[in-house]
């Protein structure tokens, strides 16, 4: 889950403010209130009566920004010209950009790439499709698809505002394993007219990253288009998010000296992300899977609309455990939380066994914050940056399509998944891991190879696989 923490951080305010009405001082002490230090003053222009001044101020969060700019606009003589910051001037126009690979310099060469030679090219794909691998960037480009409908924490936001995070998603598969990677932001949130864009655009690409939306209806555009297309599709946010749970969790269990058969593990959310994370650990060995959400917990005894919480009910709670996440929590060895600030309480925690593992990855607030357990926990997780063992699902979305791709697999399987989570565990030695370190940094340059190595083995043993790599061809 990627965290919203942003660490100190400077910005820059232009301000033009009459100076026989209002001194500097009433503005360095606005600022200094909200939060803020003034770091480098530099005079723009001045002139009788007013004075324009680049301030140069940092804050620990961007949060005290915003508080900065509303002391500012309500002091009378005070106009705020401009705010500017390194991350407002990173994204002028866009983050990414498109380069071709072969320089043209002549008209040979404009010919080779264009017309009348590319004609042979094209007709080389009409006559054998599955060239297109070959020939053109569907061999190693993937689209990042959304519509907008839940980006990060902020919600519907729709497809404009979804743009700078899917270039953000394009720009880490890009620098993390070389696979070029395109936005997409689709300007509806009907899951029909999804489907189909996404089709039609599919013979353009090699895989299909499904990014920011919205439950329950992810969960059905991703079936479907698994269903209809012959390249990989994988929503990030439930699948990434549950690959890197899963890989905490087996450090996480090697530290308590517990068997994931024999856990109980209870789960606080049961939406994309709480599914995901669900499903895996069930495919990974745990019989003792509790789901809780706003009606408590998930029991087969009851019947839901939600056709996914009808499956999860009938899929978990094997001793049909009934109650609020305070009851059904007594007992439990591992807490996930992918619903909402200030769930879990420490009394909550107290009641569950012995050495208790709690992964809270609500986003920016968890379920509980480490401080508030910290003496009884064996191992915290969370989704922010800010404390350790960030479960990131920028650890796994790189490395596995970098594998998908390199072996062209037709899907991305559960095989396929349980495998890139026991790479990412695998980087950790015994000696490094501590309750403090179970997940590796996205930084660490073993991740995505370890990763591509063991989603390309377990694509060819489940026959996923359409092109075996040069290093496993016997």
């Amino acid at each position: 889950m990627e965290s919203k923490s942003l660490g100190g951080k400077s910005f820059i305010l232009r301000l033009e403010f009459n100076t026989e009405t209002l001194t500097f001082g009433h503005v360095a002490a606005a600022i200094s209130e909200a939060g803020g230090d003034i770091i480098a003053i530099d005079v723009i222009q001045t002139g009788r009566g007013s004075s324009i001044r680049d301030l140069t101020v940092t804050v620990k969060d961007s949060v005290q920004i915003d508080l900065i700019t509303e002391k500012l606009k309500a002091l009378e003589g005070l106009r705020l010209v401009n705010i500017s910051d390194r991350t407002f001037l990173l994204h002028l126009g866009g983050k990414i950009e498109m380069k071709p690979k072969t320089p043209i310099h002549n008209r040979d060469d404009l010919s080779r790439v264009y017309t009348p030679d590319v004609a042979r090219v094209c007709m080389a794909i009409h006559e054998e499709p599955k060239k297109a691998f070959t020939l053109t960037i569907k061999r190693n480009t993937v689209a990042v698809v959304s519509d907008g409908s839940a980006v990060l924490g902020l919600g519907n936001i729709g497809s404009r505002a979804a743009m700078p995070v899917m270039e953000g998603k394009a720009m880490l598969f890009k620098q993390f394993a070389d696979v070029d990677a395109f936005p997409i932001c689709l300007d509806t949130q009907d899951t029909e007219q999804i489907i189909q864009t996404v089709k039609a655009i599919a013979p353009a690409f090699g895989g299909i990253n499904l990014e920011d939306i919205s439950a329950p209806r992810c969960f059905e555009i991703e079936e479907r288009l698994k269903q209809e297309l012959d390249i990989p599709v994988f929503h990030d946010d439930q699948h990434g998010t549950a690959v890197v749970l899963y890989a905490g969790l087996i450090s996480a269990l090697k530290i308590v000296g517990k068997s994931i058969q024999d856990v109980k593990v209870v789960v606080c959310g049961i939406g994309a992300a709480g599914m995901a994370c669900s499903k895996i650990l069930l495919s990974a060995g745990v019989r003792n899977l509790v789901g809780v959400d706003r009606d408590g917990a998930l029991v087969s005894t009851r019947t839901y609309d939600n056709p996914s919480w009808q499956w999860f009910a009938e899929n978990s709670n094997p001793n049909k455990e009934e109650g609020s996440l305070a009851v059904v929590i007594a007992g439990a060895d591992v807490f996930i939380g992918v619903s909402r600030a200030g769930l879990l309480k420490r009394e909550d925690v107290q009641r569950m066994a012995k050495d208790p593992i709690v992964f809270a990855m609500a986003n920016p607030v968890p379920e509980v914050l480490p401080e508030e357990v910290e003496d009884i926990v064996a191992v915290m997780a969370t989704g922010r940056s800010d404390y350790p063992n960030q479960i990131n699902n920028v650890l796994c979305f790189p490395g596995m399509f970098r594998g998908a791709l390199d072996c062209r697999a037709t899907v991305i399987n559960e095989e396929m998944k349980l495998a890139a989570a026991e790479a990412i565990a695998s980087v950790i030695s015994d000696d490094e891991r501590s309750k403090f370190y179970i997940i590796p940094s996205v930084f660490n340059s073993d991740i995505v190879k370890t990763i591509r190595d063991r989603v390309v083995e377990a694509a060819i043993r489940s026959k996923v696989a359409r092109r075996i790599p040069r290093e496993y061809r016997q």
